[in-house]
């Protein structure tokens, strides 16, 4: 899943206004071997107010309406990498996201962590998949003072009611994907243990995503206080992602990323290839 922000004030530093921009790096990321593009209008970061929804919906929506034709051209050399890829699109307000679903994307990413089943709901009425992000609190407010007796223990009872909550309102089970939240209302051993304990989460049977790229906790860990330096950290949570069954990383460098994972399954294949269990 490749990140896109059509925004001015990404953490990474790499958003755009610029829709023919924002354009071009989504071809050069089917290229790179993103199989989903991830269009964020709006900053999920803390220290910026959020936008006006009418402004997020203008900042993506010409894109969503013109991705298709740019496409066409960028059909990917690799059997097995998704075409066409997906669309998602990652918002947490339920306007939003009726709009940008009804201009074309097939998956909600939302990063509110569904408190209510409106996003659910809309997902379910333009036949779309949702990404539920564990997350305590609004989004665009900052959580640092959250702390966990047991952190994975609260993750799974929060995705309990919010699956829940999401087939209530009628979404099918299956159209849901979920997402540990790193970074969101957690603080650096939390996040280092919900990488050691991910295989937890599959006892939900619903795929995981794992948005690991550039995260704070890498560069807290490594001493790397500007997020583009933090792809080779990047890299060591993707394969040990890829090890305890994640189906889904969301990365800034989709190259790094896509080969990483290939190599990484490679060896595991030929593992059980010559040593079955």
């Amino acid at each position: 899943m490749g990140i896109l922000n059509i925004n001015d004030d990404s953490f990474s530093g790499d958003g755009t206004l610029d829709p023919g921009v924002a354009l071009d790096r989504a071809c050069g990321m089917v290229r790179d071997g993103a199989d989903i593009l991830d269009i964020g209008g709006e900053s999920a970061r803390t220290n910026r107010g959020p936008i006006s929804e009418q402004e997020e919906i203008d900042r993506v929506v010409p894109f969503l309406e013109a991705l298709p034709g740019r496409l066409v051209a960028e059909r990917p050399a690799d059997p097995e990498q998704l075409w066409p890829p997906l669309v998602s699109v990652n918002t947490w307000r339920p306007a939003v996201a009726d709009a940008l679903l009804g201009a074309g994307a097939d998956l909600l990413n939302d990063i509110g962590g569904l408190p209510d089943p409106e996003n659910a709901r809309v997902a379910a009425r333009h036949g779309a998949a949702l990404v539920i992000m564990h997350s305590i609190g609004e989004p665009k407010v900052p959580h640092t003072h959250v702390r966990y007796p047991d952190v994975m223990g609260a993750m799974e009872r929060f995705f309990e009611e919010k699956l829940a909550l999401a087939e209530a309102a009628g979404l099918a089970p299956e159209r849901v994907i979920l997402d540990p939240g790193i970074d969101f209302a957690k603080q650096r051993e939390d996040n280092l243990r919900v990488y050691r304990e991910l295989a937890r989460l599959h006892r939900f049977g619903r795929p995981l995503l794992l948005p690991v790229s550039r995260k704070t906790v890498i560069g807290e860990v490594l001493g790397l206080p500007v997020p583009a330096e933090r792809d080779a950290g990047t890299a060591a949570c993707i394969v040990h992602g890829s090890l305890l069954g994640a189906a889904i990383f969301r990365v800034h460098n989709v190259r790094m990323a896509s080969e990483t994972i290939r190599i990484t399954r490679a060896v595991e294949t030929l593992r059980f290839t010559e040593h079955p269990l």
